[in-house]
């Protein structure tokens, strides 16, 4: 209760704060190249629930048919504008609207694609009893996550049977023991990692 309080007040703040700044950037995702300013995409939740994930748009339209990972930081499938959005993190802020609507908090295991769930063992499935969130202790270790990629002869299978078990026991491991103060700590992380960029 708690933690669903916090991630409304603190969700609403930014939201307040940033809006204009979203819509500005979303004008120039436009501007850059042909599609819409957001893109929704299906990402699994608590309790193994679907749920649509909103981002500002970074690659040009339909280039999630070739694959969901993206490969360095060249990747010619990522607008310009796109480029700098993912650099910054920038096109993650929309995803602060799926906090408010409960699908997410602030702090929790990234939300991943059905595609790579699939293939999750039964440990790795108790991901499933904390609400995903926007950033946590994996995600500021794998920052760089799209250079790492670029240095695999065989990104996707790098990421499924490398990374992607990382992740899960780094997330994990935080969530089972997690609390407001321990979320505060991540929150400061992602933005002292956010400003070092």
């Amino acid at each position: 209760m708690i933690k669903r309080t916090f991630d409304l007040f603190f969700s609403v703040i930014f939201l307040a704060l940033t809006i204009p700044f979203i819509l500005v950037l979303g004008i120039l995702v436009v501007i850059d190249s042909k599609g819409p300013m957001f893109i929704f995409q299906e990402r699994i939740g608590k309790n193994q629930k679907p749920f649509s994930l909103v981002k500002l748009r970074t690659m040009f339209t339909d280039s999630q048919s070739k694959g969901f990972l993206t490969i360095g930081n060249r990747d010619h499938r990522v607008t310009k504008v796109g480029y700098f959005l993912r650099k910054y993190k920038f096109d993650e802020f929309p995803q602060f609207w799926n906090v408010l609507k409960g699908d997410m908090s602030i702090v929790g295991p990234r939300p991943e694609v059905k595609k790579y769930v699939d293939l999750y063992d039964s440990n790795q499935k108790e991901i499933f009893r904390y609400r995903p969130g926007i950033t946590d202790v994996s995600s500021i270790l794998f920052w760089n996550e799209s250079e790492l990629l670029a240095q695999s002869t065989d990104p996707e299978r790098h990421y499924i049977d490398v990374i992607l078990p990382q992740k899960i026991e780094m997330s994990l491991s935080y969530s089972r023991k997690a609390n407001l103060f321990s979320d505060l700590g991540i929150i400061f992380k992602t933005v002292q990692s956010f400003f070092s960029k």
